[in-house]
């Protein structure tokens, strides 16, 4: 039988309420019982006792440092990640971030040396690496179906504006660092996190926000001998009608959260070709256009669960384990730091000016 690990959580926003409560609340919650609730505000402190019937709730997180519990999830503030959590694995916690990891890469190496020093875990949470419709894609990618695959785009995109704490960039807001850790850490794995991984190309730009934080996002990666990934976050995309699409020398994949769709070809029912010099002409000799109809398979499917239920799910019972067996992380803590490299780069590339 599982004992359940004590937990705290710090934060009530929409991430620590609804992502983490959410799971904390469903039934695949067998590995953790929420104990602690740290939240300034008041009205939410009275919310998160009434949903997690027993738990005790605290208005400042320092209050942890002496009391017994297993892990503490970081789902403060961007700008608080780093500073609670340093302070937090300094008092001797393990501790589970949210995303952003930090705010540039001095700060994730400070975190896992800080973890390191005083024998505690170190977690990101980034759930998008365990998604179903990102494994997936990986499977097709590694079986080789798509061939020598050439490019991948992933579009985190929609018609939206904001205008909330994370259109600042005071408070580590804007769409680099609030959406991005998901897509950059999804091409980063189509790279297998190669360390000669290169921003080719950026672009962060302000289009629809209220605040001074980029809401447009354009970030070019490759690595040597490694497809060129292009990833993209635009809050002026009406039309985008994918998340994912990975064109490959055989074929083409292309998915959202919910379901994909594939063409691709197999060699031996399509031979090659001889290359001819001449121009292409018919039995009476009228020019003609060179082409042929490939014998193409189609797939279509649907996946079961999202980042937010079984990618989720996912990382948190992989944090049990990792606590209580010393598992190996899925999502370990050096590849959300190459993550937040690709946005720190990103944003030295592209300052923008500071209006709040």
């Amino acid at each position: 039988m599982i004992k359940k690990l004590n937990l705290a959580i710090i934060g009530q926003g929409r991430s620590g309420k609804d992502i983490h409560g959410g799971y904390y609340r469903s039934d695949k919650n067998i590995f953790f019982n929420v104990k602690y609730v740290v939240e300034e505000d008041a009205r939410r402190r009275s919310i998160a006792e009434k949903i997690y019937p027993g738990c005790i709730t605290l208005a400042d997180y320092r209050e942890l440092y002496n009391l017994d519990v297993d892990v503490v999830v970081n789902a403060s503030f961007s700008d608080q990640h780093y500073s609670i959590t340093k302070d937090l694995l300094e008092h001797g916690k393990n501790v589970m971030v949210e995303k952003p990891f930090g705010r540039n890469q001095f700060e994730c190496e400070t975190l896992m040396k800080t973890a390191e020093e005083n024998g505690v875990l170190l977690v990101v949470f980034q759930n998008t690496q365990t998604a179903p419709y990102y494994l997936d894609a990986l499977r097709w990618v590694k079986e080789g179906k798509l061939g020598d695959v050439k490019q991948i785009s992933i579009h985190f995109n929609g018609f939206a504006r904001r205008w909330d704490w994370q259109t600042l960039q005071k408070k580590v807001g804007g769409s680099a660092y609030n959406t991005g850790p998901h897509p950059i850490a999804m091409a980063l794995g189509f790279l297998d996190f190669d360390k000669n991984t290169k921003v080719v190309y950026s672009k962060l730009d302000t289009a629809l926000t209220s605040g001074d934080a980029e809401d447009y996002v354009k970030i070019l990666l490759t690595a040597p001998n490694k497809p060129l990934v292009d990833v993209e976050i635009s809050s002026i995309d009406a039309y985008s009608d994918y998340m994912l699409k990975i064109q490959g020398s055989r074929g083409t994949l292309k998915s959202t959260i919910g379901k994909y769709s594939v063409k691709y070809i197999v060699d031996e029912e399509n031979p090659e070709r001889p290359v001819i010099e001449e121009f292409l002409q018919d039995e009476e000799g009228n020019p003609i256009y060179c082409g042929e109809k490939l014998n193409i398979h189609e797939e279509n499917g649907e996946y079961i669960g999202t980042p937010f239920d079984v990618g989720t799910a996912t990382i948190y019972e992989n944090l049990y384990y990792a606590l209580t067996e010393g598992a190996e992380l899925v999502v370990k803590p050096w590849q959300s730091a190459m993550v937040i490299n690709v946005i720190e780069t990103a944003h030295a590339q592209n300052p923008l000016p500071v209006k709040f």
